[in-house]
């Protein structure tokens, strides 16, 4: 029997290809959710009057960190499921607030990939930006993996 929701495997990726996840909305509750679980118990986060002593950004901010780990598991949905095996190195720089409300995705572009030693897994290098309902690049962030190869025993590539 066939098997879905099966990830890409890195010996499918190459070098330029490009692909956006789906979109999603940050609420107010992913917000509250994610302080309370992580402990980012930040003024910035939990007082929505901080701005007036303070000058800081208005609104119901988003830690980036939950931005960037929604936007971790709707690539692990669609692209690393049963495949990933690693994430090796993430370097990430933070350009603009998330706010609740925004929706956000991410445009993925592959940099580099190449087959370890052993031969059934690769490396994979990504470009993520993770872009706003505006068009914005809020975050970007390049990403190593290691995935595994495909198996020649996965039913989706028998004739």
């Amino acid at each position: 029997m066939k098997t879905i929701g099966i990830g890409l495997y890195f010996d499918e990726i190459g070098a330029g290809d490009r692909f956006r996840t789906l979109k999603r909305t940050i609420t107010e509750a992913d917000i509250v959710q994610f302080i309370g679980v992580t402990g980012m118990v930040e003024t910035l986060f939990t007082d929505l009057t901080f701005h007036e002593d303070h000058g800081a950004i208005q609104g119901r901010v988003a830690p980036a960190a939950l931005s960037y780990t929604i936007i971790e598991g709707l690539l692990c949905q669609s692209t690393m499921q049963t495949t990933g095996l690693a994430l090796l190195e993430v370097e990430k720089k933070i350009l603009k607030p998330v706010f609740a409300g925004d929706t956000i995705h991410a445009e993925v572009e592959i940099l580099a990939v190449r087959k370890t030693s052993k031969g059934n897994r690769g490396i994979v290098t990504s470009m993520n930006n993770i872009t706003n309902q505006h068009g914005e690049t809020v975050i970007a962030y390049k990403a190593v993996r290691m995935m595994a190869a495909r198996p020649d025993e996965d039913p989706r590539f028998r004739p």
